[in-house]
């Protein structure tokens, strides 16, 4: 295959065509879909384009252009027309968010390779061992939210889709021929219900920054201040938090409490700009850190015994599975199941089947194997 002769995408700038678009989708079975964001970009992180290719051309929605997306609403619910992604939980996640889409009936190549036990996962990977094409993935951090889109990204964008349908064809054929088709259907299934939910505080939780937790009560108080503070002109100005300032440039701050500009202007990453433009502001956040009552680091209650034992004991059939089947230990017992059976100990069949209601094909594999570790997890652990 070649990418040297691919006819132009059609641009989706408009009502009438998005219809004219979806219309078209309807009469398909397989659609490939990708998705462009721009997190790098933005504080309010949105879907930029939506990219779809059939058998025979490629699209690309333009949302910024587009006020009402819903005539896409049937074809990611549709149950008969199949969405072909690679990696899709993330695009998933992104368009519940910001349309409110429902899914169902995915193919997701990423997670087919994993199923089949591919050394690497990455689309250009896969393409280039397939089809021996070569994607330059040089774009993958540029400015989505930026208009007019250049030629150059409009051409990087069709690519993610244009060869995802052979591609699937290619993984189909492969999962069946290992018998493994039942088990991808699971893990598709279950990537369509991923959540769309964003938490609109994370900006402000001190206690997600790497060494949060080594700073004394009162200094956290400091880096909660400083958080808050950061966040609310990364909310106004619409930027990323990094872009803002950085988590060490923080952490320091809080460590050291600057009562002055000049002490200000000793912390790694407060550059004189950054000093001009925020100093006083931070200043201000750190006597009101100082002044408010210490905080701890949350708590959490340290598990059971025998669950850790539990655990531990499914954790090491999981990799010896694993090991067996040349795939990833997560292919055997997502890392979420597996937990959830170590805290619920099924004591039987019925049970586990209850428990891993969405998952039958691994009851039906490795159910018996689960209830022998879970009845004696110590020899599991020899």
């Amino acid at each position: 295959m070649s990418t040297s002769r691919l006819p132009d995408p059609i641009l989706i700038t408009r009502p009438a065509a998005l219809h004219r678009l979806a219309e078209a989708l309807m009469h398909e079975t397989v659609v490939a879909v990708d998705t462009e964001s721009n997190s790098l970009y933005a504080y309010r992180e949105q879907v930029c384009l939506i990219q779809f290719s059939t058998s025979s051309r490629d699209f690309l929605v333009d949302p910024l252009s587009l006020d009402d997306l819903s005539p896409l609403e049937l074809i990611f619910s549709s149950a008969r027309i199949e969405k072909v992604f690679h990696a899709a939980e993330y695009d998933l996640i992104c368009l519940k968010r910001d349309y409110g889409f429902e899914f169902s009936n995915l193919f997701d190549t990423m997670v087919a390779a994993r199923i089949l036990g591919r050394d690497t996962l990455g689309l250009g990977s896969l393409l280039e061992a397939e089809f021996g094409i070569q994607v330059d993935k040089r774009y993958q951090r540029a400015n989505w939210g930026q208009r007019p889109l250049p030629a150059h990204l409009l051409s990087y964008a069709q690519l993610d889709t244009h060869y995802l349908i052979p591609l699937r064809e290619r993984m189909y054929a492969a999962l069946q021929e290992k018998g493994v088709w039942p088990l991808a259907v699971e893990d598709f299934s279950r990537i369509s219900a991923a959540d769309g939910h964003v938490n609109g505080t994370k900006g402000e939780d001190c206690w997600r920054i790497s060494g949060s937790n080594d700073l004394q009560p009162q200094n956290a108080a400091v880096l909660r201040e400083l958080c808050r503070y950061r966040d609310q002109l990364a909310r106004s100005l619409n930027r990323p938090l990094f872009k803002v300032m950085g988590d060490k440039t923080l952490l320091e701050a809080a460590a050291r409490c600057p009562r002055s500009l000049e002490e200000l202007a000793e912390i790694d990453g407060m550059s004189e700009g950054q000093v001009t433009r925020h100093g006083r502001a931070m200043l201000a956040a750190v006597e009101r850190g100082l002044s408010a009552e210490p905080i701890y680091p949350p708590r959490s209650r340290r598990p059971d015994e025998r669950y850790l034992e539990r655990l531990d004991a499914l954790r090491n059939w999981r990799k010896i599975t694993a090991r067996k089947l040349g795939v990833n230990s997560d292919v055997v017992l997502p890392r979420d199941l597996l937990n959830m059976v170590a805290a619920h100990n099924p004591s039987g069949l019925e049970d586990l089947v209850l428990l891993l209601n969405d998952v039958p094909w691994r009851v039906e594999h490795f159910g018996g194997e689960i209830l022998d570790v879970l009845s004696n997890p110590k020899a599991q652990l020899g």
